[in-house]
Order: C-alpha cells, then sequence, then structure tokens
C-alpha cells in the first residue's frame, strides 16, 4: 500500500512536470488551511529540486513572487516571478541575499529542509530540530506580520520545545501530516499562522 503511494505521487509528478513528490506535501496543506494565497511573497528554504517552488508559483501566480534558497544549485526556472540563491541558511549572508531580493516582507516563509540522514536516530532529529530552527529565525526576520511559517519536523524528545517557541510567535500552530508524507516516514509539519506583532 505504501508503494503504491509512493509510487503514485511519484508518477503523478512526472505528468505534473512536478520536480519532485514533495510539491503534493505542500500543495495539500495549502488546498487545507490558506496559508498561502493568490499574490502573496513566498520564501522557501531547503527549495532544491524546486518541487516546492513549482506549487507556490502555481498558487501565487504572475501576480506574486516565490524565492528558493538552497545549498545546491536549482535548475533555473523560467518565470521572471521566481528567483533562487545558492546558500546556507545558518549564514548572515544568506539572510542578507534573501532580504535583498524579496520584494517585499514575506506573506509565507516555508521549509522543507532535512538533514543528510545517518541513521542514527537521536542525532538526525537533533539536526532536523536545528535546521527548523534556523528556518524559524529567518522568518521572523523575514515575515510580515499576520504572516505563516510551515516547516517539516521529525518525531522526537525534542519536538516539543520546538513546538513551544514557534507557538511563541504565532496566534495559531498546527501539526500537520499531508495525504502525499509516507504513513511510516516520522516526517510531520508545523504550521504557525498569524505571525504576532514583534514587542
Amino acid at each position: 500500500m505504501q508503494e503504491r503511494k509512493r509510487d503514485y505521487y511519484y508518477k503523478k509528478a512526472k505528468e505534473e512536470k512536478f520536480r519532485s513528490r514533495a510539491a503534493y506535501k505542500l500543495s495539500q496543506a495549502v488546498e487545507k488551511y490558506h496559508f498561502i494565497e493568490y499574490g502573496d511573497v513566498v520564501l522557501d528554504l531547503g527549495a532544491a529540486p524546486g518541487g516546492w517552488i513549482q506549487a507556490a508559483r502555481k498558487i501565487v501566480s504572475s501576480k506574486g513572487f516565490v524565492l528558493g534558497v538552497d545549498m545546491k544549485s536549482i535548475e533555473p526556472f523560467p518565470q521572471q516571478n521566481i528567483r533562487t540563491i545558492i546558500g546556507d541558511v545558518a549564514e548572515q549572508e544568506t539572510l542578507q541575499q534573501i532580504k535583498e531580493l524579496l520584494p517585499r516582507k514575506a506573506d509565507a516563509v516555508i521549509s522543507d529542509m532535512s538533514p543528510n540522514i545517518s541513521g542514527i536516530w537521536d542525532l538526525d532529529h537533533a539536526r532536523q530540530i536545528d535546521l527548523a530552527q534556523k528556518a524559524l529565525e529567518i522568518a521572523l526576520e523575514t515575515l510580515r506580520f499576520s504572516g505563516s511559517f510551515f516547516v517539516k519536523v521529525f518525531q522526537g524528545d525534542m519536538l516539543d520545545d520546538f513546538t513551544k517557541k514557534v507557538k511563541e510567535h504565532f496566534e495559531v500552530l498546527m501539526v500537520i501530516k499531508p495525504k502525499a508524507s509516507r504513513a511510516k516516514s516520522s516526517e510531520m509539519f508545523l504550521l504557525g499562522m498569524r505571525l504576532k506583532q514583534r514587542s
């Protein structure tokens, strides 16, 4: 059943010319919670190979803007309102570049960043939370008041603390597992909506 589901989204991505099956995780979450809309500015962290960029661009259309960031290079897109940066989210320089390229504060910051999986569970979980934390820091610097933050996390003992941290900054917090996520996988997504005013 799992294999079939995986093949289903893999084939669907090929047919619909998405660069990765992960595009459906974002599409399904947005369809349900509407945190990206027509004309929005979206910042996508950990964007390679570009599936989420495509899914976001489809929603924001030519009136919006999508900026993708990854340490790997992302094959260019023909659309004028998609830009990409090669950069490490831990570097101040990358944040600077992001701020320079965004046309205005982002309506949504989305992150599908993942560590290189070592197979040592505690280590992978800690690395994933560290990446999610970096994504949150960038979101707090680049999001408009009342904007949204959608980030991949792994289940584990550090998740509660991170969830509390996100909750401090957003009025609404949800834990989401899109249908396109593998049931066996420990990945889930946190969605923070309506960023609070910075005091």
